[in-house]
């Protein structure tokens, strides 16, 4: 039984060697960790370089866009953005998520990627670091701060995940893999088949907690030792993803990002989970830019707003901490293809636990240049401002989830100057 568990637990990615911040259970000095009840975090990556001109930093001038005009850009409190909802076919419009969400809302308009690559845009935007491959993402670092023993503290479905070996990577696509993990013990994940009575159960983990604790464990060769390890995280692992109950519909498991949110919802909702790392694709739109951009804006807002009211549902919603963003921007200019290129200017949103919303910080000019900000009191200040970069904002991540001194954050700094520092970007000082 425990042999299948652990052969499971490697398909699905859930990594049983542990974090660094896990010694208890390596120890055999915790049965099951206690669950994890927030915040959570959740990063949404609209992958391939998302046309914000269509979304929150509309223009409408110098032919930047074909499909409104200046006069036809609307706004909702402090936000404008493009309108789509004619060309919305599936998904949510522009105009229904910011009616919804717009009070909830931080955006930040005119960030500065530096480069206009895919693999190094992606690196620079999951991790805040751009010339290092072993610094971890934003969503594997909060995990390994905050819920190093949880089960499956890190949940990722695409897009750059590194975890800096701070934390496993868990990685669980479909809905009945979440089962199958979630009731280990069943025959087939069915939990109305367990392997063993409740008896025969019980035997089993003291007999585990026994070996675990007893003193000549300590005296076994390294290998033997850590592989008894193993089997008691397992153990304990087993018991805390019990907890899960995913809902499981056809309609829920045909789109992507209602998938992954359920699938993250449910983790979060056991206590098993911190972090979750959710994509889509295809937004790399060299040709027919305005064709697939309305395809695949209105899919990913509509996404937003699954995991949105389905938290609401299951009574977490208020702690939720969601970033919303993209590796690059697309051009101020169509190519022969009807396509846009890549642009090193771009936008990111944020809402949720402990963000003021009905806010828009930077702007980007008509040609789609950024205006520098002040860090201090993050008005445009095209003198003495600093081009607002993924370092910045990660700094300013770390500092909201109170994660900034912890020492996993030490061994990975963001090398940000004092004086560059965003003060007050979540609007809650």
């Amino acid at each position: 039984m425990r042999r299948d568990f652990i052969k499971l637990c490697c398909q699905a990615g859930l990594g049983l060697s542990l974090p660094i911040g896990a010694p208890a259970l390596l120890s055999g000095k915790s049965k099951e960790a206690d669950p994890y009840e927030g915040p959570y975090y959740v990063v949404f990556n609209a992958s391939g370089g998302w046309d914000t001109t269509y979304l929150m930093d509309p223009k409408g001038v110098n032919e930047i866009n074909r499909l409104y005009k200046e006069g036809d850009i609307l706004t909702h409190g402090k936000h404008k953005f493009a309108p789509n909802a004619k060309q919305v076919g599936k998904g949510m419009s522009n105009e229904d998520f910011h009616k919804t969400y717009g009070n909830e809302l931080l955006v930040l308009n005119g960030m500065d990627y530096s480069i206009n690559n895919h693999s190094p845009c992606k690196r620079y935007m999951a991790t805040g670091k751009l010339d290092s491959l072993a610094y971890p993402t934003f969503a594997a670092l909060v995990a390994a701060c905050r819920g190093p023993e949880t089960p499956l503290a890190f949940l990722t479905f695409g897009n750059y995940s590194a975890t800096g070996n701070l934390v496993p990577m868990a990685r669980i696509p479909y809905l009945p893999s979440l089962n199958l993990v979630a009731n280990a013990d069943s025959i087939q994940g069915i939990s109305r088949l367990p392997y063993h009575d409740d008896f025969a159960q019980d035997l089993i983990e003291k007999t585990l907690e026994q070996k675990a604790n007893s003193p000549k464990q300590k005296h076994q060769l390294p290998r033997t030792e850590h592989s008894a390890s193993m089997l008691y995280a397992a153990q304990s692992s087993s018991k805390a993803l019990k907890r899960v109950e995913a809902k499981v519909s056809g309609e829920v498991g045909k789109v992507r990002l209602h998938r992954q949110s359920e699938i993250a919802l449910s983790c979060f909702k056991a206590g098993v989970c911190v972090s979750a790392n959710l994509s889509i694709g295809q937004f790399d739109s060299h040709a027919k830019n305005d064709r697939d951009q309305m395809k695949l804006i209105p899919e990913f807002l509509d996404g937003i707003d699954y995991l949105m009211k389905r938290a609401e549902e299951l009574k977490i919603r208020d702690k939720l901490v969601v970033v919303i963003q993209s590796e690059m921007g697309r051009t101020p200019h169509y190519n022969k293809g009807d396509g846009k290129d890549h642009w090193s200017i771009g936008s990111i949103m944020f809402m949720g636990n402990g963000i003021t919303g009905n806010r828009v910080i930077g702007e980007t000019d008509d040609g789609q240049f950024l205006t520098p900000i002040s860090p201090k009191t993050l008005a445009l200040d095209k003198e003495q401002g600093i081009r607002v970069r993924p370092e910045h904002l990660h700094q300013a991540l770390r500092e909201h989830a109170k994660i900034d001194s912890h020492p996993f954050c030490k061994k990975f700094p963001m090398k940000v100057k004092e004086e560059e520092k965003l003060i007050d970007l979540f609007g809650q000082g």
